[in-house]
């Protein structure tokens, strides 16, 4: 990972330290003829785009830049469904006078918590800071109604499968105490938690904070942070087996509860439901797989339900020893995008995928104060929200720049951002009749 950024303007100027490091493929060319430096600005400067970088893919969204928002819009800073307790209490209680699955359920979590270092280790643990590096794509996109193979329906295959890259940085004091930077192509996402409100900024639109209770970042529970993954499955349940990764695996499912649902709803947004698997490994304890589905539901103004259904896997791989305690490297994630109700015609799916790998883990982080994970100055609060003339206010471009899927063959148009924002923050209210 590269953490000096070379000067843009002058090939010999002094470099600077980067805020988030990002992957040295970045400063490299093939031919190896052209310099880093331009490497590295051609890379932060991406709005403006070429018509030889475009692509099949690309043209679907409306352009590059289109693209890239929906990814890390979507796949860049996914929250879990409920909060998790920071408390040093015993991480497993007793399977005693419990129901067989319940029961099976915490003691698979018991095992996991001895497989990953143990209690005592677990618990010294005060903060962590994590860097390291992504890719990202869109894979498939298919909208329209009937069948694949209907006439009417528009689908799109990305074949090549190059990807955005790009580096993070994620900071942690307590589950609810969090903070993440995202770089993509030149585009940073931030995201965070005070342990009152979760919010996430972007470039194309203020900072925005989500409904309900503060949840931790999804990306600590990809390997990252034991402790929370523990807590979040000793209330869940074992339903069976299966084989991941060949790997021979326990399930356990967790449903998000009723007031937690409610409490991230409103009158125009509903949270049907929110549900996480675990796949742990009946030889290692370990967690191989973590998987959730949200379905949510939007109110258009037409009176009709329109529903957003997002689906995501993520394969846990390179366990390695940090200070006693297994931390996954790298590892895959899938999602599925999924929008129906409605017309027919108007029905989507989009298929995305990521590949991370972790550079740098390290706990107990001096000097990692509440000051650190402070929320954005300019973050809007669901009451200002609402005050907005449409969704699109806390959802779309500053600017109200439009930015459409260009799909000729199908009879409705979404925003990018709107869709990311819908789907992993909750925060939108409506959509209008422009954006359907």
């Amino acid at each position: 990972m590269k953490k000096l950024c070379p000067n843009l303007d002058r090939e010999d100027g002094l470099e600077t330290v980067l805020e988030v490091p990002i992957p040295e493929e970045i400063l490299t060319h093939k031919s190896g003829t052209t310099k880093a430096w331009h490497n590295m600005k051609n890379w932060m400067k991406p709005h403006g785009e070429s018509r030889s970088n475009s692509t099949s893919m690309s043209s679907v969204f409306g352009g590059k830049n289109t693209e890239i928002q929906l990814l890390l819009g979507v796949v860049g800073a996914p929250l879990i469904p409920s909060p998790i307790a920071s408390d040093n209490q015993p991480i497993t209680r007793s399977i005693k006078d419990q129901h067989i699955e319940v029961s099976m359920a915490k003691y698979i979590v018991k095992q996991y918590v001895a497989a990953v270092g143990g209690e005592r280790a677990l618990n010294c643990v005060d903060s962590m800071y994590a860097m390291g590096q992504v890719k990202m794509a869109t894979t498939e996109f298919s909208a329209g109604e009937g069948s694949v193979n209907n006439k009417k329906v528009l689908k799109v295959k990305n074949l090549q499968m190059k990807g955005e890259m790009g580096g993070f940085v994620v900071w942690q004091k307590r589950p609810e105490l969090w903070c993440l930077e995202l770089v993509v192509s030149g585009y940073k996402i931030s995201a965070g938690s005070d342990g009152k409100v979760a919010w996430r900024q972007t470039p194309w639109h203020h900072s925005h904070a989500s409904r309900g209770p503060p949840r931790p970042l999804r990306r600590f529970l990809q390997g990252l942070d034991p402790r929370s993954t523990a807590n979040l499955f000793s209330n869940s349940i074992c339903i069976g087996e299966k084989t991941v990764n060949n790997e021979d695996c326990f399930i356990l499912k967790l449903e998000t509860e009723t007031s937690t649902l409610r409490a991230r709803s409103n009158s125009n947004v509903e949270i049907v439901r929110h549900t996480v698997w675990g796949y742990f490994s009946q030889r290692t304890g370990l967690l191989v797989q973590l998987e959730d589905s949200h379905l949510l539901k939007l109110k258009s103004h037409e009176h009709e339900s329109i529903y957003w259904e997002t689906n995501m896997e993520s394969l846990l791989q390179d366990y390695r020893t940090v200070d006693g305690i297994q931390i996954a490297h790298a590892g895959k994630t899938w999602v599925s995008l999924i929008r129906f109700g409605g017309g027919p015609e108007t029905h989507s799916r989009t298929r995305m995928e990521e590949v991370w790998q972790v550079e740098e883990v390290d706990f107990n982080i001096k000097g990692l104060s509440i000051d650190c994970f402070l929320p954005p100055s300019d973050l809007k609060r669901e009451e200002e929200n609402e005050e907005e003339a449409e969704c699109g206010g806390g959802l779309v471009a500053s600017n109200n720049a439009k930015l459409p899927y260009k799909i000729r063959s199908a009879s409705f148009r979404i925003s990018a951002s709107k869709v990311a924002a819908v789907n992993m923050d909750d925060s939108c209210t409506s959509e209008s009749d422009e954006d359907l």
